[in-house]
C-alpha cells in the first residue's frame, strides 16, 4: 500500500506526541494541581474566602488546559487546527451565555420590587 508522504507524517506525529512521557508529566501536573488547591481549602493558608476561591478556579483553568494538551492532545496541529477552534468557538459561547444569564439575574434582582414594599395596606 502507498501512503502520502504528509499522511504517513501526520500519523507519525500524532503517535509521537501520545508517548508514555507525554503521559507521565501529564499526569503528575494534575496530580500537583489537584493536590495545591487541597492544601490550600484545608490549611486555611490564604484567610480570604474570595481569594482562596479565585485561586481554586485559577488552578482549574490551568488543569483544564493540562488535560486538553497531554490527554486529548488538542493542538493547532491536530486535525489542522479544527479541533482547536471548535474549542475556542464552544469557550466564547459558553461565556456569552453565562455572562448573560449572571447579567439579566441581577437586573432582575436589583429591580425587583423590595418586599416590605408590598406588604403595606393603603
Amino acid at each position: 500500500m502507498n501512503v502520502p508522504h504528509e499522511t504517513a507524517h501526520h500519523a507519525g506525529a500524532v503517535h509521537d506526541e501520545a508517548t508514555l512521557k507525554g503521559y507521565m508529566i501529564g499526569f503528575a501536573l494534575s496530580v500537583v494541581l489537584t493536590a495545591i488547591p487541597f492544601w490550600l481549602v484545608m490549611s486555611g493558608a490564604i484567610a480570604s474566602k474570595p481569594v482562596t476561591a479565585v485561586a481554586i478556579t485559577a488552578f482549574a483553568a490551568v488543569q483544564i488546559v493540562v488535560h486538553m494538551v497531554f490527554f486529548l492532545h488538542m493542538t493547532s496541529h491536530a486535525e489542522n487546527g479544527w479541533t482547536l477552534m471548535a474549542l475556542i468557538f464552544t469557550v466564547i459561547m459558553v461565556v456569552i451565555a453565562l455572562t448573560g444569564s449572571l447579567w439579566v439575574m441581577y437586573h432582575l434582582n436589583v429591580n425587583m420590587m423590595p418586599v416590605h414594599a408590598m406588604s403595606r395596606s393603603p
